[in-house]
This record gives C-alpha cells, sequence and structure tokens, in this order.
C-alpha cells in the first residue's frame, strides 16, 4: 500500500471510530429524560403515616396488591421504618407484609433511598406533595415504577387523573399505570 493510500485508510478508520463512538453516546443520553422535577420541600415528620397507594406501575412483590398501604415511622436517627403491606390477590387474601428503611438524601426532603436488603438501596423521589399533606406521587429515575397515594383509600377521580397526568409529565408511560383496589365491592 502506498503512503498516500494508507494515510486515507487511517484517516478513515479513524473518522468510522469517531463517528461510532458519538453515536453510541447519542444514544445513551438522547432516549434519557430530564431528571424529575422534584416537591421543592416535604416536611419529613408531615409525610409520615399511612398512606393508600391508590394507582401504580407495580413492583413484581404489588401484582394483584388490594388494599395496599405504606406506612412511614421516622426514628431518632433520621431514618424512616417503612411497613408497605397490602392482601394477595383479592380483598380475602393472604395479608403480605414488607419492612424497609428509608434515607432522606437531600436537604429538600424529596429524595430518599430505601433499603429492603442491605445493602442494596432504591431510589425514591416524592415529585408531588399536596399542601395538606393528602396526595403524594413517589417516581424514580428510571421511570420504571411510581405510585399515586393519598391518606384515605379513595381519591377524587380528577385529583386521581391531575397526578397521573403529572407522572406523564414526567416520562413515564401512562399506559402501564394501574388502579389499585382498595375498597371492597359493597
Amino acid at each position: 500500500m502506498n503512503p498516500r493510500t494508507k494515510r486515507v485508510v487511517v484517516a478513515a478508520t479513524v473518522g468510522a471510530g469517531a463517528a461510532i463512538l458519538t453515536a453510541c453516546h447519542s444514544l445513551g443520553t438522547a432516549g434519557k429524560p430530564p431528571p424529575l422535577e422534584l416537591a421543592r420541600s416535604v416536611d419529613i415528620p408531615r409525610f409520615m403515616g399511612d398512606w393508600y397507594v391508590i394507582a401504580n406501575i407495580p413492583t413484581f412483590i404489588e401484582k394483584g396488591a388490594h388494599g395496599a398501604r405504606e406506612s412511614y415511622r421516622l426514628q431518632p436517627n433520621g431514618t424512616i421504618d417503612t411497613t408497605f403491606s397490602f392482601r394477595a390477590d383479592s380483598f380475602e387474601g393472604a395479608v403480605k407484609t414488607y419492612r424497609s428503611r428509608g434515607f432522606v438524601l437531600d436537604p429538600s426532603g424529596a429524595v430518599w433511598d430505601q433499603q429492603y436488603v442491605w445493602p442494596i438501596k432504591a431510589d425514591y423521589r416524592i415529585t408531588y406533595v399536596a399542601d395538606d399533606y393528602s396526595q403524594t406521587l413517589v417516581t424514580r429515575e428510571k421511570r420504571d415504577y411510581v405510585w399515586v397515594m393519598a391518606r384515605t383509600p379513595t381519591l377524587p377521580e380528577a385529583d386521581l387523573q391531575r397526578l397521573i397526568e403529572l407522572a406523564g409529565r414526567q416520562g413515564y408511560d401512562t399506559t402501564k399505570i394501574e388502579r389499585v383496589p382498595q375498597v371492597a365491592p359493597g
């Protein structure tokens, strides 16, 4: 190969490599949604207590949950004992209970880690909490799971739709959000 041809081949190879790296980088960031918008300030003591899960994109343990409720208890060391309970597959199903520990990571109180099994921690972000702490939207950066929760087992339809729309504006596929049965049919 003559020197000129060799330079052309090297330049083409380097150029192709740079193009591939740029394309890979673009693919890695182009599909990534922007950071979640979070509640400006979460009063952690006011957030404590019981929350009914009204709708969600369920994790594998939440599939078929009825009467799902999340309870938070602030500990003296600042961690949060979390108890998630529900009935499996029907209102008469077996009671399932899972415990985790929350760690507030941000001075706003909106960014937490939840630890179910040491040392693994899961992302937990409070995108919205009502001024009276009656409703909340909990999200994750991955946009894989979301929870619409309220202090009561029912939520006005307009409020539920508003929170689902907020999840959609945060980059969630709202067609994956499922209602969680809270009240047994009478």
